[in-house]
């Protein structure tokens, strides 16, 4: 029975030693990155009411949340999402603010995942938050920020897919379907079937030019540039041109930061966040099946709070990060300075008083006295286990 005390619950796990140190190095990295674009860190609640993350704001299906209640009998749950807390934040905080806000986080979150997903339960996000400003260069500087911050961990090999949601929406609009149809092509499109949608739309009466668009949900294209077939097509559609429009857009300014070529446009790209509105992106690397990073523009989110602002953000999903860092063999450095200091009791008084001169001048001292049943060899042993640089011996006065 002892044992089973020793075990984790199903999707969570621990991180110690030299993979949390590199965790952490690795938070630290994207951390100043956002810090160089102007980003003020921000703390929310690792718990909140249930409504922060209602049905009504769109985030996670009340099922995948963890719940629980407070003496008063309110209905509490563990954050599946930070971007909701940090909207209600700005709203309580800067509701008077008619300037731009610019928030960075760090923290877990909780979803209970069905355990058939082989998913962790438990995940810790870093993301931004640009709120109060709706324009193109907003989206350009969180696509960059992202680039940026990808580059700084090491990788090399990755790619920014951006969508728009209006491009979907408008061509559900455009078509007349309902929302079972919707949830049908949906469906075909999150199991990449675009000939599936193709058929699926052959028995309705759709325009030829509608029809066209449909089949370019499933391609991916280079630049702007490219959408000049697809914005002749949309001519008669104003939600599904005003999206293809935005992207080209977005493509002029992300060539100015010089980003571009990290970017791959996504027309059928769809995300599960319903309170998205705009531009959508996600991050891929080799070694995760997972995005990296995701992110997308949320203009109404902060009216459910009471402060209307359009805002745009992303968060780096930092363990699948870790994972895909450490598939592609990609150091991460971590600083192994640590002094051990090993004493008899009659060198006690001298090594508790250099050990603090030595923290004083900013080394990382690890103080040990001497027990008569480990040699040397094993105090050697023991400093290698522990990553320790070196050991002083202290025999006496």
């Amino acid at each position: 029975m002892k044992n089973q005390l020793l075990h984790t619950p199903e999707g969570v796990r621990d991180i110690y030693s030299e993979e949390c140190e590199k965790k952490l190095e690795l938070q630290n990295r994207l951390h100043r990155v956002l810090g160089t674009y102007g980003y003020h860190s921000i703390q929310t609640p690792t718990f909140e009411f249930f409504d922060i993350f209602g049905k009504e704001i769109g985030t996670t299906p009340s099922k995948e949340l963890y719940k629980f209640f407070d003496r008063e009998g309110n209905t509490l749950v563990l954050r599946p999402d930070i971007t909701p807390s940090i909207a209600r934040c700005a709203a309580k905080y800067f509701v008077d603010e008619d300037m731009p806000i610019r928030l960075c986080y760090m923290g877990n979150t909780f979803i209970n995942n069905n355990s058939y997903q082989g998913r962790l339960k438990e995940c810790t996000q870093l993301g931004a938050e640009l709120i109060g400003d709706d324009s193109v260069d907003g989206d350009a500087e969180m696509i960059s920020m992202t680039i940026e911050s990808l580059k700084e961990c090491g990788l090399k090999e990755f790619q920014i897919s951006v969508g728009h949601v209006d491009f979907f929406q408008g061509l559900m609009e455009a078509a007349g379907f309902d929302e079972e149809e919707e949830l049908v092509i949906r469906e075909l499109i999150a199991n990449k079937n675009y000939f599936g949608v193709e058929e699926e739309i052959a028995g309705y009466p759709l325009a030829d030019n509608l029809k066209e668009l449909f089949t370019m949900l499933g391609k991916l294209y280079n630049q702007a540039s490219d959408f000049a077939e697809a914005k002749t097509a949309a001519m008669n559609y104003p939600k599904v041109y005003d999206a293809l429009c935005r992207l080209e857009q977005l493509d002029a300014v992300l060539k100015l930061y010089q980003v571009d070529s990290y970017v791959t446009y996504e027309l059928g790209m769809l995300t599960d966040y319903h309170y998205y509105t705009g531009v959508i992106f996600a991050g891929y690397t080799f070694g995760s099946g997972e995005p990296i990073v995701k992110g997308g523009r949320y203009n109404n989110l902060l009216s459910h709070f009471g402060k209307d602002a359009a805002s745009i953000g992303f968060a780096f999903v930092v363990d699948q990060l870790m994972t895909a860092i450490a598939r592609q063999h990609i150091e991460i450095p971590t600083v192994h300075d640590t002094i051990l200091i090993l004493y008899t009791q009659n060198s006690q008084k001298t090594a508790v008083n250099q050990a603090r001169s030595m923290r004083a001048e900013g080394k990382k001292v690890e103080l040990m006295r001497q027990n008569d049943s480990h040699n040397k060899a094993e105090y050697e042993n023991y400093a290698a286990r522990n990553q320790i640089k070196e050991i002083i011996f202290m025999d006496g006065e």
